[in-house]
């Protein structure tokens, strides 16, 4: 097992079938730099183009179409002492009269303290002037080249992962996302040092980051929605994405079924029983072209 230290030059605005910026073995550890939502690196140089600007792809040996690549966060440490955030709400969040009312977009700056761990504010509004909150950090955008030759945009979430947003992509998490074509070639970046749920105002505190992570495979795995474990392992979770928000919630959850189904041996009805009053879900986002919803279920529960 090796660990490759990967600071790419060039980065992708599509997740799709590029040419491969770094190879890897199954079981690898990839220590890599990634740039802001705007292209901005860890020494305020823009480097990339605008949504989400991707590392990668990481080709990994021995993975093929109907395999699961799987994908460990082992760290993630913001780059720079500066991050961003828009504001107000995004329109779509509140009711259409409230929105007529909302103020012109803009930007605003964040201190990031990575000794004490803490987020605040450079430029407060008075409300906000004593507001300190602790650094969270998570992937935005992650995932794999879809099937069918599909280069998808950086700001779209789906099944091979994406724009999903979800604060839930954290250290200590694990995530399976479906292979699509030959070496899988795995994205990352869009890295938030911290964010509320939905990402309601369109962007978490939107940072460069160091993120190393560990890439492996799982050998025929058929999935077709990303799945996972929260960080600690007390969890089970599976993430759909689409627009409505209810036919995101209706791809998560039938990935949840059919998982409970193949590797627990829990059929429809008893799975609906359990499902029923177990589950939590959790909104990604509702900010990108696709909403993401994530369905999690408790390790505990399953087996008792």
């Amino acid at each position: 097992m090796t660990t490759h230290h990967f600071d790419p030059e060039t980065f992708c605005t599509t997740l799709g079938a590029h040419p491969p910026a770094l190879r890897v073995q199954p079981g690898d550890t990839v220590v890599m730099q990634t740039l802001d939502a705007f292209g901005v690196d860890r020494h305020g140089v823009a480097c990339g183009e605008r949504p989400n600007p991707q590392s990668g792809p990481i080709w990994v040996e021995d993975a093929e179409p109907g395999d699961a690549l799987e994908v460990t966060i082992v760290r993630l440490t913001p780059s720079r002492e500066r991050g961003w955030t828009r504001f107000p709400l995004a329109p779509n969040v509140v009711d259409p009269e409230r929105a007529a009312q909302l103020p012109d977009r803009e930007t605003a700056d964040w201190a990031i303290d990575l000794a004490a761990g803490t987020v605040r504010l450079t430029d407060p509004p008075p409300a906000l002037a004593d507001l300190v909150l602790p650094i969270d950090p998570m992937i935005g955008c992650f995932g794999v080249a879809p099937a069918g030759g599909e280069a998808i945009s950086t700001s779209t979430p789906g099944p091979h992962g994406g724009n999903m947003d979800w604060r839930g992509f954290r250290a200590g998490a694990t995530v399976w996302f479906p292979v699509g074509v030959p070496g899988a070639l795995f994205f990352a970046g869009d890295g938030h040092a911290r964010q509320g749920d939905g990402e309601i105002s369109g962007t978490g505190i939107e940072v460069s980051m160091e993120m190393e992570l560990h890439l492996d495979l799982r050998k025929r795995w058929p999935i077709r929605w990303p799945r996972g474990t929260t960080a600690g392992g007390a969890e089970i979770f599976t993430a759909g994405s689409a627009r409505p928000l209810d036919q995101a919630l209706q791809h998560a959850t039938t990935e949840m079924l059919d998982w409970l189904a193949a590797d627990y041996g829990i059929d429809t009805v008893a799975a609906s029983h359990l499902m029923g009053q177990t589950v939590g879900y959790d909104i990604g986002n509702v900010y990108n072209p696709a909403y993401t919803v994530v369905c999690r279920m408790g390790v505990g529960v399953i087996g008792s």
